[in-house]
C-alpha cells in the first residue's frame, strides 16, 4: 500500500514544443520536501515567480488547463500533472522557461518515462486522501460529472461526438499506477482537421502536428501509425480528467461517472465540490488495517524503482 508521500529521487530535464505557442520550452523537475505540493517556477521571468498547483490557481480552461498567480501563468499542465498523479508523486518543483508545458507526443507517456528513469522516493509523512462521503453531481448542458462513495478510485467516462469514429465511446478505469501507465498514459490528444486549421488561423496550435496529436478528417485518422488503442479518444479524456483532478493536491477515493466532460466542467466540479464539506472528508492511513476499518482501498501508484538502462 502506498500510504506515504512521494517525490523524485533526482532532478530530471526535458525539452519540447508548446502546443499552442509553437515555441521551444525547457523544463527541469526537482525533488521537494513533504507537504510542498507541485509548484511551477517561471525561470524566464524576472524574480522567477512561483505558482503552486491548486484548484484556486486555475485561471483558464479554454483548450487546456492554465494556472496562474500575480500575472504569472503556465498553461497545458494536464498531461504532466496526470503523470505525476499516476506515479503518486506529491511533491516537486517544476522549473520552466516559458508559459506552456511542452506537448511532447500529446500524451503522458514521455513524462512517465522521464520520472521512472530517475526513480521515485518515498517520504516519511503520510499522504492525505479525500474520501467521498455522499453523492455529488454537477452538470453543464448535456455534460455531467457524478461522484459516488466507493472503496477505491474509479473513473467511468463516456464521450459522444458527431463523428463516426468518436460516437458513444466509453471506458472504465479502476485506478492503479500500473493500469494508468498501461491503459491511459499513452493516449494522445486529438482534434479534427478543420478545427486544427481554424486554431492555427487564430494564432493557436502553432506547435500542433501529427507527431503530437491524433488528427481526424471527415472520414479517417490522418496519422500514419493509426491509433495506439482502439478507443484512444475516450482514454485520453480520462488522462485529461486525472490531470485536472490532480490540482486538488491529494488523491480522491470515490467513483466518478463522467459524460462528455472537458477542462471547464472538470474544474467547475472541483470549485463546487471543495466548499461542500459534507460530501467528503480528509484522511491519512498508516496500515492496511486502518484502510480496512474505513472500507478504503488505497491505490497502488507507480513503481518506486527506476527503469533499467
Amino acid at each position: 500500500m502506498d500510504y506515504n508521500q512521494r517525490t523524485l529521487k533526482d532532478v530530471v530535464n526535458c525539452t519540447g514544443i508548446g502546443l499552442h505557442s509553437g515555441e521551444k520550452v525547457n523544463i527541469r523537475i526537482r525533488p521537494a520536501g513533504t507537504d510542498t505540493g507541485i509548484n511551477f517556477v517561471r525561470t524566464d521571468l524576472p524574480g522567477q515567480p512561483k505558482v503552486k498547483v491548486c484548484f484556486d490557481n486555475v485561471i483558464d480552461t479554454t483548450l487546456a488547463t492554465t494556472i496562474g498567480s500575480n500575472g504569472c501563468t503556465i498553461s497545458t499542465i494536464e498531461h504532466l500533472m496526470a503523470a505525476l498523479f499516476g506515479l503518486g508523486i506529491d511533491n516537486a518543483i517544476i522549473e520552466i522557461d516559458g508559459p506552456e508545458v511542452p506537448i511532447m507526443d500529446g500524451s503522458a507517456a514521455p513524462f512517465i518515462f522521464l520520472f521512472n528513469s530517475t526513480g521515485i522516493k518515498e517520504q516519511k509523512k503520510p499522504k492525505r486522501f479525500m474520501i467521498i462521503k455522499k453523492p455529488f453531481f454537477v452538470e453543464d448542458g448535456n455534460r455531467s460529472i457524478s461522484i459516488f462513495p466507493s472503496k477505491k478510485l474509479e473513473i467511468s467516462f463516456m464521450i459522444d461526438f458527431s463523428h463516426h469514429l468518436l460516437k458513444n465511446q466509453s471506458y472504465e478505469l479502476a485506478f492503479s499506477g500500473k493500469d494508468f501507465i498501461r491503459k491511459i498514459s499513452k493516449a494522445r490528444t486529438f482534434g479534427f482537421l478543420n478545427e486544427v486549421q481554424m486554431l492555427k488561423d487564430n494564432g493557436l496550435a502553432k506547435g500542433g502536428s501529427l507527431d503530437n496529436a491524433v488528427v481526424i478528417d471527415d472520414y479517417r485518422i490522418l496519422n500514419e501509425g493509426g491509433l495506439r488503442y482502439k478507443n484512444e479518444f475516450v482514454r485520453h479524456k480520462i488522462l485529461d480528467f486525472i490531470g485536472d483532478l490532480s490540482v486538488l493536491g491529494i488523491p480522491v477515493i470515490g467513483r466518478f461517472v463522467i459524460k462528455k466532460s472537458g477542462h471547464f466542467l472538470n474544474h467547475l466540479m472541483l470549485k463546487n465540490l471543495v466548499p461542500s464539506k459534507k460530501h467528503w472528508k480528509i484522511m491519512t492511513f498508516t496500515s492496511e488495517e486502518e484502510c480496512s476499518n474505513n472500507s478504503v482501498i488505497i491505490p497502488a501508484f507507480g513503481a518506486l524503482r527506476p527503469m533499467p538502462a
